[in-house]
């Protein structure tokens, strides 16, 4: 008997909407959309298709013009600003294409920031980063800083710092748009091995060879979402 799968994010009839003027512009139209726990899925989509907004509302990082989102029974688009922020630290990691590493800080410490800003003990998170960082293969790197690093390299970091706290959902934005091919399918064979220890992954691309790697393709074209 196949086993339920389980709904950990709902996007329902979700829409935004710039105003240009008198013109209003539908960046997302009417989306309906389901992310159940454990997927594996790319989101693709030409520049300028919708898939950069819509990246935007899976990660909570901005509200839409109408519509709801939820993520795991909690209905997001009700919650005040600090609200939004403490539910898209503890349930959200995000990787991205510039891997948005800070330069002044540590691998070790980088990798625990979300921890730190999420109020967890800067010691213990530490620690748990030092932790997930051996297991990548940068165990050596705990202090160095991100300009002694090579692409790939801080792009393994980044992939440490979005498990630090053991998200419910991984969002990466063109994570391989800044490596070399060889690198790059490291880093492809990494979402690999997070899938399946049972990581919920998105992935946003154009590039159709990333797209392959994962179970489902969901296509964005001019503000709509199918599959």
């Amino acid at each position: 008997m196949s086993r339920k799968k389980e709904e950990l994010m709902q996007l329902r009839d979700v829409s935004k909407i710039y105003r240009m003027g008198e013109e209003s512009v539908y960046a997302l139209n009417s989306v309906d959309m389901d992310i159940y726990r454990g997927e594996f899925a790319a989101i693709l989509g030409q520049s300028g298709s919708g898939k950069s907004t819509l990246l935007n509302m899976l990660g909570l990082l901005d509200n839409p013009s109408t519509g709801r989102i939820i993520l795991d029974g909690i209905e997001t688009t009700k919650l005040s600003g600090k609200e939004l922020a403490a539910v898209r630290g503890k349930k959200i990691g995000f990787i991205f294409q510039m891997f948005n590493l800070i330069p002044s800080l540590t691998v070790a410490e980088n990798v625990a920031l979300p921890a730190i800003i999420c109020n967890e003990d800067r010691e213990k998170s530490l620690e748990k980063a030092a932790g997930i960082l051996k297991e990548i293969g940068m165990g050596q790197r705990l202090s160095h800083y991100p300009n002694q690093l090579s692409g790939g390299q801080r792009q393994r970091v980044a992939i440490a710092r979005s498990l630090i706290n053991d998200p419910d959902i991984i969002l990466a934005d063109e994570p391989t748009g800044n490596l070399d091919t060889k690198t790059g399918h490291e880093v492809l064979r990494r979402f690999e091995k997070m899938h399946e220890e049972g990581k919920t992954i998105l992935i946003v691309t154009h590039d159709l060879d990333v797209a392959k790697i994962t179970d489902k393709t969901i296509h964005v074209v001019d503000g709509k979402v199918s599959r």
